[in-house]
């Protein structure tokens, strides 16, 4: 089941910008980092190197731009280790280290962060939100994904194909990963729309207990979805709006479609919210249908049963004297067993018919 909120505190009292130390439990969840290093040497793009977290060159000795993508949590040391050679400050390293954050722009200086949450489905069909941090300083851009799969490797193959002419700027870069980050969120609308189809047909067809079960999963996912990809147009629009002496005027006619994928994504978030109350909708009409339907014919089997049981508990009685004029005089009648049950069947035969004319069945 999609876990709504996933936030990890620290306890009451706490300095701001401590980075927590990891449990056992949680550190066997949790895939070790790695460090992948790329660098832009004359005009082109290098290999992707994978390098410790001594090895990453500091922000002030680097003359040429540098694309560092931390994949899997890192230790609190690591994390302290980049934070020194990098500029992080320690507010940023808490972030990181305490997923769930809700997506953000802030500045420190000349350093800018930015935190988004990257859907994903996995092979069961689940989603998961995982949080992206993005940090930009100097010639420097730096990414963490602390857990999930890696969002950026499209990324990285159009660095190798294109060499010299893709993402050749910190700001050109920046925008290049918030772009991929961004476009994640559409195959996984797009799974969830087939499943919101699936679930339609299955309560025209067959409702049941599972499909409900399915529409609520489907609403979870959708509210989680709205709660991260919503402040993410807010963060584009902010990054547009307040921030523009850190992007040149060509990267912000590119941000401003990284917008419209936002905005788009969100009337998909809506819509696909409204297709799923309108089906829970269909589906509670639909199952008061089908009990109306059940109620209907048992109302009309025990009418016609009605008048039977009357006669059959008439006869019943058995009172029989042979000199009292209130005996029943049917109980002698030669006749009388099969003409009583004459009786009863035509009486069902046309109350049948009457209900028929009625259109009741």
């Amino acid at each position: 089941m999609t876990r709504l909120f996933r936030k990890h505190y620290h306890p009451a009292g706490t300095a701001p910008g401590t980075l927590r130390e990891l449990t056992l439990e949680q550190a066997a969840l949790i895939t070790p980092a790695s460090f992948l290093l790329a660098s832009r040497e004359a005009g082109r793009w290098g290999v992707v190197r994978d390098v410790s977290a001594l090895d990453v060159p500091a922000v002030e000795s680097a003359d040429q731009l540098h694309w560092l993508h931390v994949q899997g949590m890192p230790t609190a040391e690591e994390l302290e280790r980049l934070g020194d050679r990098l500029g992080l400050h320690p507010l940023v390293q808490e972030d990181v280290l305490n997923g769930g954050q809700r997506p953000k722009v802030e500045r420190f200086g000349d350093t800018l962060v930015v935190m988004l949450g990257v859907p994903f489905e996995d092979a069961e069909r689940s989603l998961h939100l995982y949080q992206l941090t993005l940090f930009m300083a100097g010639h420097y851009v730096v990414s963490f994904m602390p857990d999930g799969p890696d969002p950026f490797a499209e990324v990285r193959c159009r660095l190798k194909e294109r060499g010299g002419k893709a993402l050749g700027e910190p700001d050109d870069l920046l925008y290049g990963l918030l772009d991929a980050a961004v476009d994640h969120a559409f195959p996984v609308l797009d799974q969830v729309g087939e499943r919101i189809e699936a679930a339609e047909f299955d309560i025209l067809d067959h409702p049941d207990s599972q499909t409900l079960e399915r529409l609520h999963g489907l609403k979870r996912e959708l509210i989680l979805l709205r709660r991260h990809l919503w402040p993410t147009r807010e963060v584009i629009n902010q990054l547009l709006r307040d921030h523009n002496d850190l992007f040149t005027p060509d990267t912000r006619v590119w941000m401003r479609d990284v917008y419209d994928h936002t905005v788009q994504i969100m009337d998909l978030v809506e819509s696909y919210r409204d297709m799923t109350a309108s089906l829970l909708d269909i589906y509670l009409s639909s199952m008061s249908h089908r009990l109306n339907a059940s109620m209907r014919t048992l109302t009309i089997i025990a009418t016609i049963f009605m008048p039977l049981t009357f006669i059959a508990g008439v006869y019943g009685m058995n009172f029989s004297h042979p000199h009292s004029p209130f005996a029943m005089p049917e109980l002698h009648w030669y006749w009388g067993y099969p003409l009583v049950w004459g009786v009863m069947v035509l009486i069902a035969l046309g109350m049948i018919a009457m209900f028929r004319r009625m259109k009741w069945f």
